[in-house]
This record gives C-alpha cells, structure tokens and sequence, in this order.
C-alpha cells in the first residue's frame, strides 16, 4: 500500500484576532447547522454521503476552537475571555443541538443496519457505535420540554466550569507577598530566591516578591524553616477562590459548586440515571460507582496502617527535632524532607541540578527514540503565543511523518496551573492519497530559568514532563484515520492515564537517567551512591500520598453519586466525612480544597478522578513486562506502541491491554512499585 502523504494543518496563533473570534465562529455554526438540515433530507445514509461530511465539518470547527480554547489557558487575559466566554455557551449550544437531532440520529441507526456497515472499517464502526451511545446520553429521546431543561443545563454547566476555572486563576494572580528581610526565606533554595528576587525588581520593589505559582509555593512550603511564613503560603494556597484567606470574595467559588453538582445530577436524571456518577461511567470502562468505591476502599486498606505508621513516625520526628507537640498541614511538607534526609541522606533539591531542561528534555527524546525507534526535532518557527514555546516533530525510523508537539514548559503569570496535553490537531484522513497529521499541546508549569542559570528542575517536575509526553505519544502516533476514535479520542476516561503514567517508570532507571540528567556545571552523570539513596527513598511515604490521592478520588465520586436534585449534598461536610476514613494529615477547618479542585469542576474528571489509579493498576502491570524482558526491550516497546499506542480508541482499552500483556492487569505491580505489601 503506498504511503500516504502527510498533511500539516497547525493553527497560525499570529494571525488570530480576538474580535474576529465570534463572528467567524458564528459562520462556521451555522454551515453546521445548514449541513445537518441537508444530511437529514439527503438520499439513505452512507459513510460518504453522510457521516464523512459531518466529520469533515466538526474537524473543521475543532481546529479553529483549538488554538483560541488553549490560549485563554496559557495566555489569559480579559479581552480574549470576553470572546471565549460568549464563544463557549454558542459551541455548547450547537452540539447539544444535535446531539438531540433525532432525525441525524434515525440516519445513523440507519447506517448501522446497512450492508455497507460490514465493510466498513473497525474505526469506522466504532464511530458510528459511539455516536449512537453520545446520541443517547445527550437525551435525543426525551421530549421537547425535557429536551429544552437539558440545553438549559448544558449551557449553564458550561458557562460555571469556565467561571470556577477563572476564579481559580484569578485569586492565585491576586496574591503577592513582598519579604523584605532575607531571614526569613532561611532554608529556601538559593534559585527560589532569586526568581523571588527577580519577581521584585520586575514589580519595581525591593526585596523578595512570594506568589502562588507552584514553584514558589513547593519552595516555600518545602524548605522554609519560619513556620509563620509556611503556614501564611499555606493558608493563601488551600482558600483560593473561597470565603477563606486572603482572597478576595468575588472569587468563591462555593455557590458555583452548590449549582455544579445539582445541574449535573438533573441532568444524569433526565436520562434515567440514578446519580451523575452512573451518567458519567457510561463512558468508562468501570461499570458502577460500587465497582469504583469497592476499588478505592480496598486500596485504602491496604494503605491506611502504613500511612499512619509513616505520619506518627514524622510526628516523633518533628517532636525530636525541633519541639513541635502539634504537626500542622504546613509542617508537613518541611518535616518529611528532614526525614528523608535524615534516613536516605537525600533531599529533592540534591538532583535537581542533575536535571536543567536543556539536558532532561532531549534525553526524554533519546528514551522515547531507543523505546520506539521514534526521531524527534525541533522545527524552527516563530508562530507561538510566548517565547518560551516550541514546536517538534516526530518521526519514524523509516522517516514518515507521525506527529508534531507544542511544549509551553515554564510557570508565568496568566498561564493556568498544573501540568496537561490537549489536542491541537487529530489524525484524520482526508483524501486516498493523503492524511492529516496530529498535533498537540503539552503544557507544564516547571520551576523557570533564573539569573544566569537554566531552567533546572526537580526530579517530580522531570516526572510530570514524561507523564505527559506518555498522553502526546497516546495522541500523536496513532494510525487512526477517523478523528472521534483517533489519538486519545474514544478512549475510555479511566485508560486514558494509562501510556502517561506507564512513561514515568523510566525516570527511576539508570540507563533511562542517564540519558535525561547531566550536572548543569559538569555535565556529570546522577552519582551512584545519590542515585542508590533517591531509588532507596523512592517509597517515603508512598502510603501516605497514596490515601491522598484515595482522599480525592472517594470525595470526587461520593459528592456525584450521593448528590440529588431535590437534596443538595453539603460538599465540605462530604469532604470532611471521607478525610475520617481515608486521611492521616490533619486538616484545618479553613481548608477548601475543593473550591480550587480544578480537575472534578472545571476539567474533565466528573466523577472520574479515580481514573489515576485505576489507570496505575494498568501502567504498572505494563511496565511489569519491561522489568521481565529489559527496561528497553524492543520487542515490548514496540509491542506497547502497536497494542496501545497507535488504536486510539478502535477497541475496549482492556482489550487492547490484554493483547498487549496477554492476560488481563492484576494489582501487584502497583502494589510493589508503591512499597506496599501484596497480599
């Protein structure tokens, strides 16, 4: 078969316009709307005559919503957020439209119950299956009144999920704190004062300049020996967007959480489902959220005895060492990295720098390369929205074209927080001869380039790196030609984490190491005995941050499956009702975590944050195969790629997993990797 010649459609970030955004969003909405008119009066329904038009469109619309959708996240400001917003509501508007066509929806039966549905490809039907559930769950069958209250709250769910996102934002910019005496940052790296330095000189002040930023507020609440300062950073980042802190109150997002949940489950029960859990599991491969509660609790414990093994041994620690009768939410933090010290000799600071991203991010390149056999370059261009931004290509051996990437790497001022891969560009074909190529966003908010040094990162920021470039790969070297199954698209929500988290195993091994650090002033290679002692401390506290992690997932699906329309769910009482179960961190009564859980309430994780772990359980069996035949075994790695990598989502993500392990995933590897003991 003669190869098929790529096609390049990346977006020209210079030539958007932001009071152009609209009106030329309105003219493709409304061909949208003229099509679907003409696909319901057109002859009997075909792949080419009826579903491939459609896609052609929506692809269409998808690449010029794309660019303008990611840059209110890295670039925010308020003239393009008057356009993004007004935007949104008309997009959501349009897609429930016809999602509730039931005559669209007639045709695309129709199609299914033709002789031209077994000849079409495995993508293909499983387009059109998909369609036909997302018909569904978007309430084609309910009646007009109904139909109409499900717009209503489609709309509004939308509009409050961008609003919570920018409160968010909002009350981290907000917050500032200037130190004038440099006593008080005693303990704080010497590149986090620096940058606090810089931070002031560009505010025309003198001293150090503290903001919310991660990177600022882990160096702070890490490191800094003047509790009151820890406990000040602490008290600003756990009540942005509350009624707590410092924050100014128009950022609160507590009513919008109030409104959130009571839409969602109005709308699950429009459908017919009992909570907005069980509408949001349609989607997954978990069947019920008792499935997903038994899972979480049973983790839970497994892990609980030794979390709180872990967090009385750091209260005797902090005790000893320094007094403290009562461990706070913000001694944490610096009290676990003196233990770690104490009992490894190893601090997070020791390796970073080991790790400048002039060195980690090409070596991420070379592992990826010697797993896959993929060549990655950088592509010279100047058409990105900040000069930290680049672009990269990914190819074959044999040199075809498979994907290309943007990496926005750096925390700034304006850029959402957290770490994410999003799609730019899917993989579609677009002709016989010709298919276009995939592209993706990869976002990171990694601790800057300070002074005269580069940008030098810890050895958690390098992890973040390779677990989203494991999301870029999942997207960017598919061999999908129909863009609703191809990359990450139509990939069950709860295996969607699965190549991200599965990538990070190689930031532990030494051959994998050595190819992504190197001493920013030396060049040299991670020490062996600091190696020895980063990999013997590995595990500190893994119990502890994995009833963290257990805290939110069991949170995230309680308030959704326990909510109901005429009994609004009290959130913090929910929250405080799992924290007895699962935490061994006391919190304190001003905490609102949840008022910036931007994941469950203004991302994609309704209902589906237990999809990090359940997706672990997956990546750490997969993994498990590398440790038997070689971290580099050509075999696995191209196995993995072919079995998962390049389906997208053609088939069941457990399909596609067995055949690439074999046999279905079982929990032990999870449970070794995290030092817990298997039963």
């Amino acid at each position: 078969m003669a190869k098929l010649k790529p096609v390049i459609n990346r977006p020209s970030f210079k030539s958007i316009s932001y009071e152009s955004i609209e009106p030329e969003l309105d003219q493709l909405l409304a061909r949208a709307r003229q099509q679907a008119i003409d696909l319901c009066e057109s002859a009997p329904a075909s792949w080419s005559g009826f579903m491939q038009p459609s896609e052609e469109l929506h692809d269409e619309i998808s690449r010029f919503w794309s660019p303008i959708s990611h840059l209110n996240s890295v670039l925010n400001s308020d003239d393009l957020r008057e356009s993004y917003t007004a935007c949104l509501s008309k997009i959501n508007e349009l897609y429930t439209e016809l999602g509730q066509n039931s005559e669209l929806y007639e045709k695309t039966l129709a199609l299914k119950e033709t002789d031209e549905y077994a000849s079409l490809s495995k993508a293909q039907k499983k387009t059109i299956e998909n369609t036909l559930r997302d018909f569904r769950l978007s309430g084609v069958a309910l009646p007009e009144a109904k139909k109409k209250r499900y717009m209503e709250i489609s709309r509004r769910l939308s509009e409050l999920k961008n609003k919570f996102s920018e409160n968010v934002l909002d009350s981290t910019n907000a917050w500032e704190k200037l130190v004038t005496e440099e006593s008080l940052l005693d303990g704080v790296p010497e590149h986090a004062k620096l940058a606090a330095q810089e931070r002031a000189r560009d505010a025309d002040k003198e001293g150090w300049l503290l903001n919310l930023e991660f990177p600022t507020y882990y160096a702070i609440s890490t490191f800094a020996s003047n509790r009151e300062l820890r406990e000040e950073i602490y008290r600003a980042f756990v009540t942005r967007a509350s009624d707590q802190g410092p924050h100014d109150k128009a950022f609160n997002n507590d009513d919008l959480i109030t409104e959130t949940l009571a839409l969602r489950v109005e709308k699950a029960e429009l459908l017919g489902f009992n909570s907005y859990a069980e509408f949001s599991l349609a989607k997954k491969m978990v069947e019920s959220p008792q499935q997903v509660f038994d899972f979480l609790y049973d983790l839970a414990e497994r892990a609980l005895p030794q979390a709180k093994e872990e967090f009385s041994e750091l209260q005797s620690f902090a005790k000893q060492r320094d007094g403290i009768d009562e461990l706070n939410a913000w001694d944490v933090g610096y009290y676990s990295d003196k233990l770690k010290q104490q009992q490894y000799a190893i601090s997070d600071e020791d390796l970073k720098p080991y790790f400048p991203a002039s060195k980690a991010i090409p070596g991420m390149f070379a592992v990826v390369r010697k797993l896959f056999g993929l060549k990655i370059q950088k592509i010279e261009m100047d058409d990105v929205w900040h000069e930290d931004v680049e672009l990269y290509e990914i190819r074959d051996a044999d040199d075809t074209l498979r994907g290309e990437f943007y990496m926005d790497n750096f925390a700034r001022p304006n850029k959402r927080g957290g770490a994410w891969m999003d799609v730019c560009v899917s993989r579609r074909r677009l002709d016989e001869s010709s298919v276009q190529i995939p592209v993706a966003y990869l976002t990171c908010n990694l601790t800057p380039p300070v002074g005269d040094d580069p940008a030098l990162l810890t050895h958690n920021e390098v992890t973040t790196l390779f677990h989203e470039f494991g999301h870029g790969l999942h997207h960017m070297l598919t061999l999908v030609d129909v863009p609703d199954v191809s990359g990450i698209s139509g990939v069950e929500w709860d295996a969607v984490e699965l190549p991200s988290q599965f990538l990070e195993n190689w930031c532990w091994e030494r051959e994998a190491l050595d190819m992504i650090s190197g001493h920013y002033q030396t060049g040299e290679k991670i020490p062996d005995d600091m190696l020895e002692k980063a990999q013997r401390a590995r595990n500190f506290q893994s119990a502890m941050q994995m009833v963290r992690q257990l805290e939110f997932s069991i949170f995230d699906m309680k308030i959704h499956h326990e909510s109901r329309s005429d009994s609004p769910l009290n959130v913090q009482a929910a929250l405080d009702e799992v924290r007895q179960k699962v935490s061994v961190i006391p919190t304190p009564s001003f905490n609102r975590f949840q008022n910036g859980f931007s994941h469950i309430f203004a991302g994609g994780y309704a209902a589906g944050y237990f999809s990090y772990k359940w997706a672990e359980v997956l990546s750490a069996d997969a993994y498990s195969k590398f440790e038997e035949e070689g971290i580099f075994s050509t075999e696995a790695g191209l196995s993995f790629m072919h079995n998962i990598l390049e389906k997208g989502g053609t088939d069941e993500a457990m399909v596609l997993f067995e055949n690439f392990r074999g046999r279905k995933p079982e929990i032990d590897a999870l449970l070794r990797h995290s030092g817990l003991k298997v039963a």
